[in-house]
């Protein structure tokens, strides 16, 4: 462990200065159009996360020996309240937002959370569209909490689950949690009509990738159109999972595995920013989806925005730092003032406009060893902190 770059929350929590917030008639302010950013991507996506806390240790995310007893995570009073949430939501939607996922850590960890869920459902969508409103969870809770979220106006879910065979999955969640509770999440979910679910396999080559036709084969018997299996990439996100390139398996190869077993044929995306190359089976027996964050990039085409849990707006899943919009809710201007809606739309605008991100397609282009100790570069977020 003393081999990896380990960085605290406490480096998304010290000290940042206050976004610029443009003269009124600089930027659009909310309700007066999208903003598109350097490489002319809109705004359409928000991830926000409402903690940054797990009962998983999975060792792609959050290893157990970095994430320990003594990790410091941030304490209550830091985190976004969920009227601050609400309200940024809200202007968000207002510049162009059309879908808001919650993640964490853990989200249903986070307490009440079905109040957050009904207070963002009651958003109005932009354009006269219904705000699409998800949640990713790794399921643990999903069983307990599927019913009261989805009265509350969540309308899907996507949950994490790495493998069908109890040891390997336990192993991968590092606490002893089985694979049975989290199918029971799934099932509890789909009677409750959050779907269609998604359920996302982070593939580890030497580690899981034994489980890739036993997954595809229990989805598609047992749920056929109900749950759309995605396989993922192991990514490089952050500076604490030990990511190796070795450890990838490109998605073309998963792609071929089980279309092999079961004839496949693709689909053309479902909305404009998908991340996930779609394909069907042929017999009819639902969909299958490929996340190749690190073989085939999709950076030209992202059009999401990331909020953390204390108000940190990062711009990419892979960025290194991010813009403190917690201090334009709760801190006075110089003449004393708290920003208005209007003014944080402005302050968001101009954030967004300066966007030019694309990590994944410079990946190749970059020294293997960004992350190293002592390395000088940008040091990266983690996913723990601001969600997948």
């Amino acid at each position: 462990m003393s081999e990896r770059n380990i960085i605290p929350i406490g480096l998304w929590q010290s000290p940042s200065q206050r976004p610029a917030v443009p003269p009124p008639s600089t930027e659009p302010t909310a309700g007066e159009g999208s903003p598109r950013d350097q490489l002319h991507r809109p705004l359409r996506d928000l991830r926000i996360s409402v903690t940054d806390r797990c009962n998983f240790r999975c060792s792609y995310c959050m290893p157990k020996e970095v994430f320990d007893r003594n990790y410091p995570f941030l304490p209550q009073q830091q985190l976004l309240s969920f009227e601050e949430i609400t309200r940024l939501a809200r202007i968000f939607v207002d510049l162009g937002v059309q879908k808001i996922r919650l993640t964490g850590g853990e989200p249903l960890l986070r307490k009440n959370i079905e109040q957050l869920i009904e207070m963002l459902a009651s958003l109005p969508g932009h354009g006269g569209k219904p705000l699409d409103l998800t949640l990713t969870t790794n399921g643990s809770l999903l069983a307990k909490k599927a019913r009261s979220m989805r009265d509350a106006g969540l309308q899907r879910v996507t949950v994490s689950l790495d493998a069908m065979d109890d040891a390997v999955f336990r192993r991968m969640n590092d606490v002893d949690f089985p694979v049975a509770d989290v199918l029971e999440g799934i099932e509890a979910a789909r009677l409750a009509g959050l779907g269609p679910i998604k359920v996302n396999m982070v593939v580890k080559r030497g580690t899981n990738d034994q489980e890739i036709l036993p997954m595809a084969e229990y989805f598609r018997n047992h749920f056929g159109s109900g749950v759309v299996l995605r396989f993922i990439e192991y990514m490089d996100v952050g500076a604490t999972n030990g990511w190796r390139m070795d450890e990838v398996l490109p998605s073309a190869q998963v792609l071929a595995l089980i279309n092999a077993r079961h004839p496949l044929r693709a689909l053309e995306a479902s909305q404009p920013g998908e991340t996930a190359e779609r394909w069907a089976y042929e017999d009819g027996r639902g969909e299958v989806g490929f996340i190749s964050s690190v073989t085939q990039a999709f950076c030209r085409d992202c059009n999401r925005a990331r909020l953390s849990t204390e108000g940190r707006l990062f711009l990419c899943l892979f960025a290194g730092q991010g813009e403190d919009l917690r201090s334009l809710l709760r801190e006075p201007d110089a003449q004393g003032q708290l920003c208005n809606d209007d003014q944080i739309a402005a302050a968001v605008a101009h954030i967004w406009r300066r966007r030019s991100d694309r990590y994944s397609e410079l990946r190749s282009q970059l020294p293997p060893d960004a992350n190293a100790p002592g390395h000088t570069g940008r040091r990266r977020v983690e996913m723990s902190y601001i969600g997948g």
